[in-house]
């Protein structure tokens, strides 16, 4: 488990999901960035609730390593997705290009 620190809170949520949320952070601040991410966290009497984080250049974010504090924390939907919109953000894919059908191609 790791606990973020964020706006001077402390969030603890699973390995995967806090390296997640870094990594699109940082991602999002390279391209001058920012986006709203819900994350799940674990709140001090163990229920689980839901964490709304503004990421991006002005974010600062730390996670540290939180040992022995139950079962890990786990969504592998949102590490999934995380880690595809950082991808995007880091290697934009462009849109395809639609050729004419007469296969007469103006080429400058």
């Amino acid at each position: 488990m790791q606990t973020i620190i964020y706006g001077g809170d402390a969030y603890l949520t699973g390995d995967d999901i806090a390296d997640a949320l870094l990594a699109y952070g940082r991602a999002l601040g390279e391209e001058e960035r920012a986006e709203l991410v819900e994350i799940p966290v674990q709140e001090p009497d163990g229920a689980v609730v839901t964490a709304k984080f503004l990421i991006g250049p002005a974010s600062q974010i730390v996670a540290k390593e939180v040992p022995g504090r139950g079962p890990e924390l786990e969504d592998p939907a949102l590490v999934d997705r995380l880690r595809t919109l950082t991808r995007g953000v880091e290697s934009p894919t462009a849109a395809p290009v639609e050729m004419p059908d007469n296969g007469v191609y103006d080429l400058g």
